[in-house]
């Protein structure tokens, strides 16, 4: 392996809603413990997952699968007036509503369009864990596109009055294109003030976009089934060089750096930083240096749930 110099940049790793969802459960198990359902995945990462299962904690995907007066937690991707409302009726001890700030944001840009008659085109993907919970506020009035593609055959009762909103956790470059299609079909289209897409999932991909600069190969460290983690992929692909997704360190394939001097490294919003510390050393080890580039400094931080707070 020629592997000469490693690049870790910066912001990577978990982001607020990422801390203050993990920590959530942390608490929960120390105030109450085990068992504690979570209602899907609390965060998109197997090794997250993985060590709060082997500390008592059971990831289920239907309210069904709670026990009466079990403790639920819901998980940061949010979830929709329905779950809720089976959640009440199955009386729990506890429910707590890990749900990022920033989803809850979309959520209630959803109620106040759909409370104002506008049909809603949702940017996303149908089955992530953060549309089906956004789209159940208001189910009738919404519809979901995924790419240019559908943007251009979506159809709309009332092309007059259209709003479009976007999951928290997509490429900005891709969602760019998705609004200038459907800008195009719906000249009234209505936007948010403000961009839908999370503050970390933007820093992220502009830092893999100047790490791209720098390297000729990306490694992001993140779950398969996290979508900003993926997008980290894509965003290098698209500055033409190679992007991988690994979930640690010991899934990389030596093929892929035959040739390879300089490698960048980088991680999804959801994964943990030991991770990536894993994988530097990993490389130290052979003899790589490592640096450091930053981009941008992150500070912000959100509230845990009142429920993992208060003094009993």
């Amino acid at each position: 392996m020629a592997v000469e110099k490693v690049i870790l940049v910066k912001p990577r790793g978990f982001c607020a809603g990422v801390e203050m969802a993990v920590e959530t459960v942390e608490r929960a198990l120390e105030r109450h413990g085990a068992p504690i359902y979570v209602f899907h995945e609390i965060v998109h990462n197997q090794h997250v997952v993985r060590d709060f299962v082997n500390r008592g904690v059971r990831f289920v995907q239907s309210i069904n699968g709670v026990p009466a007066r079990a403790k639920l937690i819901f998980s940061a991707h949010g979830i929709s007036p329905n779950v809720w409302q089976q959640a009440k009726e199955k009386r729990l001890e506890i429910i707590i509503d890990a749900t990022c700030p920033l989803v809850e944001k979309v959520h209630r840009e959803v109620r106040k369009f759909a409370a104002q008659g506008y049909w809603i085109i949702l940017v996303g993907h149908e089955q992530h864990d953060e549309i089906v919970g956004t789209s159940g506020e208001a189910p009738e009035r919404i519809r979901i596109v995924a790419n240019v593609d559908e943007a251009n055959r979506v159809e709309i009762p009332d092309p007059e009055k259209v709003a479009v909103l976007t999951q928290t956790t997509l490429s900005v470059d891709d969602t760019r294109d998705i609004a200038d299609a459907l800008k195009r079909r719906f000249p009234k289209l209505v936007t948010t003030a403000k961009d839908d897409i999370c503050y970390a999932t933007q820093n992220r991909q502009d830092a893999v976009k100047q790490l791209a600069r720098e390297v000729e190969v990306v490694f992001v460290i993140g779950s398969r089934n996290s979508e900003n983690s993926n997008q980290l992929r894509k965003v290098a692909e698209a500055q033409g060089i190679h992007g991988y997704l690994i979930d640690d360190h010991h899934a990389i394939d030596p093929n892929w750096l035959n040739g390879v001097r300089r490698i960048g490294i980088t991680s999804g919003a959801s994964a943990p930083e030991r991770l990536v510390q894993d994988a530097a050393e990993f490389f130290r080890l052979k003899g790589a240096e490592i640096t450091h580039l930053g981009v941008t400094e992150e500070n912000i931080h959100f509230a845990l749930p009142r429920e993992v707070t208060e003094i009993s």
